[in-house]
């Protein structure tokens, strides 16, 4: 059996999750990669990222190249004398860096690939509104979430659990595939599949200001998925206008009510603690939202402190 000398690369939460789980396992991690520390919020205060964190709290070596092909960095990453690279959530790799280990460099990506290659995964998956996802294992070659597949595990995906709840799911599920990956490693007992490409992939395209806004013309199930693919980060977005004036609104929770009216699409109701918004099969009811310059709350806190006309409307 190799013992395992292992570096691990990764920069958001979701990556913190697998790392704590690999040492709890008692796996050598002889150095951690991530991104470099970047300026952040209205301060613009320089930010560590969550695995930085937890590299320093548990005083792991650290390594935060800002070119991956700096001879360098590729100098001090070689003599780290690893023999497995583990990549969660960081970016793409050179070939002199994924190639460098000896039993290879794999990655563990939060989908069933093929499907969701790319940035977003999980937010794609409730987005589309699949019925499963899962975790999947491969090694790295050139492309982008292509490479030989090591273990996929796959589990539901309930119809009301938004992108938060799903991300720290995968995250356990992730953990646990990564230990029985790196038992397959150990023993030398690694079996690959390669993808099958067919036209009927999906993709997690990188999440922007204009796929992220609602479209009150779609149906209530596509507006639902949306705002809970987005939740709580970052958030799927709109305009109200009531009054003359407008407001940019973030929804962070809804309700589908399958409700036949005949008023205007985005058109808003309100008593005093309950808001929806027509569409075009039903009502979206809105629970929890953000208005410029104010924290998250739920509808009732909101509606206790402003009250719209009905001409009021969402678009």
């Amino acid at each position: 059996m190799e013992k395992l000398r292992i570096v691990f690369m990764g920069t958001p939460e979701f990556a913190v999750g697998i790392l704590d789980t690999i040492l709890q396992h008692n796996y050598e991690v002889v150095g951690v990669i991530t991104a470099a520390d970047k300026p952040a919020g209205r301060g613009q205060k320089i930010k560590y990222s969550a695995v930085k964190e937890y590299a320093l709290t548990h005083e792991l070596p650290l390594l935060q190249p800002i070119n991956l092909k700096d001879e360098s960095f590729l100098e001090e990453l070689k003599a780290l004398n690893a023999n497995l690279q583990i990549v969660v959530a960081f970016r793409m790799l050179p070939k002199v860096v994924w190639e460098m280990p000896s039993l290879g460099t794999f990655n563990l990506h939060a989908s069933l690939l093929p499907n969701y290659r790319g940035a977003a995964p999980i937010n794609w998956a409730i987005i589309n509104g699949e019925a499963k996802t899962g975790v999947t294992t491969f090694f790295i070659d050139d492309k982008i979430d292509t490479g030989a597949m090591i273990l996929n595990v796959e589990t539901a995906i309930s119809k009301s659990e938004s992108a938060g709840q799903l991300h720290d799911r995968l995250m356990q599920l992730g953990s646990e595939t990564v230990i029985q990956t790196l038992a397959l490693l150990e023993k030398g007992n690694v079996t690959t599949n390669i993808q099958q490409d067919t036209a009927d992939i999906k993709t997690a395209y990188k999440l922007n200001k204009e796929n992220c806004k609602i479209d009150w013309t779609k149906s209530v199930s596509e507006i639902h998925n949306l705002i809970r693919g987005l939740s709580p980060y970052p958030a799927a977005w709109c305009f109200f206008s009531d009054k003359g004036e407008e407001w940019n609104i973030k929804i962070y929770e809804a309700n589908i009510l399958n409700e036949s009216h005949s008023l205007a699409i985005g058109q808003l109701v309100c008593t005093k603690k309950e808001m929806k918004i027509a569409v075009q099969d039903g009502f979206i009811q809105v629970l929890s939202l953000q208005f410029p310059g104010k924290k998250k709350m739920t509808t009732a806190e909101l509606l206790n402190g402003i009250q719209f006309t009905e001409n009021a409307k969402a678009y």
